[in-house]
């Protein structure tokens, strides 16, 4: 399911080539992404629209997500977080990269 998701997200680059999707990385119950946004979007724009177009193709695709999501809208929480790249964006990559890894202890990254 992790590397189907990876696809669907990068695959909306296609439609919309101004945001640019940098890295994506995939654990049992969450995804980073660190994304390009150009001004002219919210963030808050752009987390939904790769919220609802990934919800949508997975349940597409995994038709047993219907029955574990019965009743609800989508597949992810309402919420999310979101941090700006005041910090170094290679230490970003890095975490966003190694992040499984990291969770599980099989990585020892130093920030």
């Amino acid at each position: 399911m992790g590397e189907y998701l990876k696809e669907v997200v990068l695959d909306i680059q296609k439609h919309k080539p101004e945001i640019v999707i940098e890295e994506v990385n995939t654990d049992e119950d969450h995804i980073h992404v660190l994304v390009s946004i150009p001004p002219k979007y919210p963030v808050s724009h752009v987390v939904n629209l790769l919220k609802s177009n990934t919800g949508r193709k997975m349940r597409e695709k995994f038709k047993f997500l219907d029955k574990v999501y019965w009743g609800s809208e989508g597949i992810w929480s309402i919420g999310y977080f979101v941090s700006t790249v005041g910090i170094n964006e290679e230490t970003i990559r890095k975490y966003i990269e190694y992040q499984g890894r990291e969770d599980s202890g099989q990585a020892k990254l130093e920030f």
